[in-house]
This record gives C-alpha cells, sequence and structure tokens, in this order.
C-alpha cells in the first residue's frame, strides 16, 4: 500500500505570523507532497513495500539515494507539520518538562541548544530532539533529508524537528534563519510531542 501525506490538522494561514500561509502552502503542497510521491516510486516493486516509514528508515541502504533522501522528506516532514499548532508555544508541562530539565538543566538551556543545532546546521538539514535509548532526551542535527532514525545516528527516536532548508522559512525570512528559529518555538505543539516523548519511551 503507497504511502499517504498525511493531513494537516490546520490551515495553511493558522500559524501566522510565525509560519506565513504562502511557505506553508508550497512547503506542505509542493515539497511534501513530491517527497511522498517520489517515496512511492522509490520503493516500488521492492521488500520496502508493504512496511513502515519507521522500519525503512531504520533499516536503510544508506547508498539508496532516492529512498534516502525522499523517504527521509517523508518521514522529517509528517513529524514536522505534526508536531504544530496554531495553539501552540509556551512550555512543556510534566514528564516531558522534568525529562528536558534533567537533559540540559532547565527549559530555557533545552531551547538555547535546540536553537544553536538549528542556527549552526551548515546548509540545509534538521534539527533534533530526540529519545536515547536509555530514556534520555538529547539534540542533535541532520544533514539535508537524513534523520536520527537512519544507520549511524545515535540520536535516539526524534519526537520534535525543526526543518532549516531554506523552503521552510525563505519567503518570510529571507537569510534570517535565527529569527525564524525563534518563531518556530510560538507554535511548538508541546502536548504532542510529549505523547511522542510518552511513545518513544516504551
Amino acid at each position: 500500500m503507497a504511502f499517504e501525506q498525511p493531513k494537516l490538522n490546520y490551515d495553511f494561514d493558522a500559524l501566522e505570523p510565525h509560519i506565513d500561509e504562502a511557505t506553508m502552502k508550497v512547503h506542505y503542497g509542493k515539497h511534501h507532497a513530491g517527497y511522498t510521491a517520489n517515496l512511492n516510486s522509490a520503493i516500488k516493486g521492492t521488500d520496502m513495500e508493504g512496511k513502515s516509514i519507521e522500519e525503512i528508515m531504520k533499516n536503510l541502504d544508506m547508498k539508496n539515494a532516492a529512498v534516502r533522501n525522499n523517504g527521509g522528506g517523508y518521514y522529517n516532514h509528517n513529524l514536522f507539520f505534526e508536531v504544530m499548532s496554531p495553539n501552540g508555544g509556551g512550555k512543556p508541562s510534566g514528564d516531558l518538562a522534568t525529562a528536558i530539565d534533567e537533559a540540559f538543566g532547565s527549559f530555557d538551556k533545552f531551547k538555547e541548544e535546540f536553537s544553536n543545532a538549528a542556527k549552526t546546521r551548515f546548509g540545509s538539514g534538521w534539527a533534533w530532539l530526540a529519545v536515547q535509548e536509555d530514556g534520555k532526551l538529547a539534540v542533535c542535527s541532520t544533514p539535508n533529508q537524513d534523520n536520527p532514525l537512519m544507520p549511524g545516528s545515535n540520536c535516539g527516536t526524534p519526537i520534535l524537528g525543526i526543518d532549516v532548508w531554506e523552503h521552510a522559512y525563505y519567503l518570510k525570512y529571507q537569510n534570517r534563519r535565527p529569527d525564524y528559529v525563534e518563531a518556530f518555538f510560538n507554535v511548538i505543539d508541546w502536548n504532542k510531542v510529549a505523547e511522542k516523548y510518552d511513545e518513544a519511551k516504551k
């Protein structure tokens, strides 16, 4: 069965003024749709058909550029769009807040480390908050459409990711990536991230 592009839980303009409508239309409607279609083409007729995207990512042949790039793009964007909300922002609570404090010292220190990973990723890529095998949280970044599930990464299971490809912010922020990273914190759905944290710990 072919992969489908998940529907957004909000309208294209719902994340304004932090993430603009024009960017959302292109990002979701063109880029994410393209990764979805190209992933389906890349796995057609292979033993990857019928597997979950997580299985494909974890067992990926990193030399398979078509699946690495498009499968990564599909998985990464699914997470990115899912962990944003018009009612986002603020700080996490409960177990996730405790885990962030334990791993980074405070929410502000986490924000600084995550933001720095996003701002200093050279060229195109992603910054992540992930749950490691021992249950502790870690921040890391990956190039292009790579992610922490892929072989060779020791970052863990991603529960929050920010896209720092220029297509994610250039229409509104031009070359001001730090402004975009700061704005992203206003739309993070910490309830959704907490759900993913609970799942990843199991």
